[in-house]
């Protein structure tokens, strides 16, 4: 079988348009639970009177089912850098090898060098934990380089968490062994049937996907045809007549050709996925852990897969700094029920963490920051979940100064995004665009992500490759413009003095964009909000509120669906300064959170801070985020 490397397929497509398009619209510049081996479900919600039910999900990601992230005591090696220019990585390397389960590799303060395409495999259930972030330092220096995208001579990642580094198969997933299923697995239930069970069993980590269905439809932005199913679940960036720097495809090509756009993150056009654990087979029956979180159907050739190796899982890093990695810095591929908690993640290339083909992994109090090459393409990510990747969580953490905050390649599907500062993405050599903040998007494929009680600079979801449906913000606050910032290319990037830089919005869909929910955020800032307007368009040219369906590309059409079909209830903005509900919808009671049930710890952390923060029919709108507190104090580890 080929090995195909899952790592960046380094493509470029819209960005040529859209900066043409801003350009032309704009003018000049003016410049705490032990360790548990029992599953212990927690509570999250599952039923909510605002949210319509093909529209919410069970969230119960990451490790929340276990009771959080383990607390690990047993020390199985402690290490001291070798120092100087000795690569240290064989040594370490060993150690986790060597390392019982459930025990903990020990780093102690110092600079560990992984070089020379080296990284380490943290492949079983230990954790690799340092004396904290900016103490215990793992850096590639002959890797990453400020302000350039080419890597070194073998890039590679720091550390992978989880089985490989490389797919084994022709796709970038591993899934193999695919077997139908006889009737629809539906959206909410446990179970589903399949025509032969064997070779899979209890315990195991599997992808559930189906086929697009995709073919000709009329474009609702009126460009001809587009490549999408006829239910709009999935729709293709494919158009004929084509599309010039926005289609992914060659003329010849389609999505189920092998080695095109249609196998860059999921299975040959089967991008609706999710990763799933058995809990248990009867005859041709399998049960899941977790519900499924959309509809899976027998007439799209729903399938069942297993995976070429074992997941890793209960495998975590914690409390270091990684620097320099040029295919990303960390990596989860192929993991389970694993994490990152307290690390820094800085002057990557590619991805700062990434989560690829895995299952409920917790990213938490992490500070990633200042990728090395902020341009599109996938050189400079933050965050990235891909390949059916589903039910993640990240939590708590601080996410700036990197193209892309976070993208969602045919992944997502149950994971949550909460109570994240995500902030000032930018395009280094065009730093009056602004890109997008809180985001699941960016390929075919992303469902039921929510996003709650975060602080972006918007909250968007692209159509770069393709389409997102079904996602949830609740309880954000979305600024509408970045926080000041210098420029990794030079010179100062401030949105609100710089009457070039934008699309200025706060919230946002780009067209293709369906089914999206907005409930309880707060939109823009008090006072500052001359000059924006309710809802916008691209083509309009002016800061505003609301951009539904719009698109960069000349002659810049919107695309209708996407307000018809978005649900907007209790948000209130600083422009109108009122809440707006939807006058079909009787209820108007927020829930404090749509996953937790209760004030989550963090929030007791330093002086201690209100929740929830984000509060559009109190009297105070805003409170305080934890993880702005620590950005804006310039502690991110220390919670002031």
């Amino acid at each position: 079988m080929s090995a195909t490397v899952v790592l960046r397929p380094f493509v470029i497509h819209g960005v040529a348009a859209v900066i043409a398009g801003i350009a032309a619209l704009c003018g000049p510049d003016h410049s705490a639970a032990a360790e548990k081996d029992a599953v212990a479900p927690a509570p999250a919600i599952d039923t909510v009177d605002f949210l319509p039910r093909e529209r919410l999900t069970k969230w119960q990601p990451g490790m929340m089912a276990a009771g959080g992230v383990p607390i690990r005591t047993a020390i199985c090696a402690a290490l001291k850098p070798n120092g100087g220019t000795v690569d240290d990585t064989a040594r370490i390397q060993a150690a986790i090898n060597a390392c019982p389960t459930g025990q903990v590799v020990q780093l102690s303060a110092g600079t560990f060098l992984i070089n020379d395409g080296q990284y380490l495999r943290v492949n079983k259930a230990i954790t690799l934990r340092g004396a904290g972030p900016g103490r215990t330092i793992l850096a590639r220096t002959d890797g990453a380089k400020p302000f350039q995208s080419s890597p070194g001579a073998k890039p590679s990642p720091l550390v992978v968490v989880g089985a490989a580094l490389f797919s084994s198969t022709g796709d970038s997933t591993s899934a193999v062994g695919s077997v139908a299923l006889t009737s629809d697995a539906v959206k909410g239930e446990y179970s589903i049937k399949v025509a032969d069970a064997d070779g899979f069993s209890p315990g195991q980590i599997v992808l559930l996907d189906e086929a697009s269905g995709a073919a000709w439809q009329k474009d609702p932005q009126g460009r001809g045809k587009i490549w999408a199913s006829a239910d709009w679940r999935v729709v293709w960036q494919k158009h004929d007549p084509a599309v010039q720097f926005v289609d992914d495809f060659a003329p010849e090509a389609l999505p189920t050709t092998p080695g095109s756009a249609g196998a860059w993150f999921s299975r040959l056009d089967r991008p609706t996925a999710e990763t799933k654990e058995i809990a248990s087979i009867s005859g041709s029956t399998v049960t899941f852990t977790t519900p499924i979180h959309i509809t899976y159907r027998a007439g799209r050739d729903a399938q069942l897969s297993r995976y070429t190796q074992p997941h890793v899982k209960n495998a975590g890093v914690e409390d270091l700094t990684l620097t320099g990695g040029d295919a990303g810095n960390l990596r989860f591929n192929w993991a389970a029920s694993s994490w990152a908690k307290n690390v820094e993640s800085t002057a990557w290339l590619d991805e700062g963490f990434a989560v690829h083909a895995s299952f409920r992994i917790e990213l938490r109090e992490f500070y990633v920051h200042d990728g090395v090459w902020a341009q599109p393409g996938g050189g400079g990510y933050a965050i990235s979940l891909s390949a059916g990747s589903s039910e993640i969580l990240i939590e708590n953490g601080i996410a700036v100064r990197a193209n892309k905050l976070i993208a969602v390649r045919s992944a997502g599907a149950g994971s949550v995004v909460g109570y994240n500062y995500m902030d000032m993405s930018y395009i280094n050599n065009q730093g009056y665009w602004i890109e997008t903040g809180l985001n699941a998007s960016h390929m075919v494929g992303p469902h039921h992500v929510l996003f709650e009680g975060n602080y972006g600079h918007n909250a968007d979801s692209d159509n770069t490759h393709g389409n997102s449906i079904y996602l949830t913000f609740f309880r954000n606050h979305m600024r509408g413009i970045r926080a000041t910032f210098d420029n990794q290319a030079g010179g100062r990037i401030d949105d609100a003095a710089q009457s070039r830089n934008g699309p200025k919005r706060c919230a946002g869909l780009m067209a293709y964009s369906y089914w999206s929910s907005f409930a309880g955020n707060v939109l823009g800032a008090a006072g500052q909000m001359d000059g924006w307007v309710y809802e916008g368009s691209f083509a309009g040219g002016k800061p505003a509120i609301w951009m539904l369906g719009w698109d960069a590309v000349a002659p810049y059409p919107v695309d209708s669906r996407v307000d018809a079909t978005t649900l907007r209830h209790g948000n209130f903005d600083f422009l109108t300064n009122t809440v707006k509900w939807d006058s079909a919808i009787g209820s108007r009671k927020l829930p404090d959170s749509l996953y937790l049930k209760g004030k989550p710890s963090f929030f007791d952390d330093g002086h201690g801070y209100a929740w929830p923060w984000v509060d559009p029919t109190g009297a105070t709108k805003l409170h305080v985020l934890p993880a702005k507190a620590r950005y804006d104090a310039g502690t991110p580890f220390a919670q002031p």
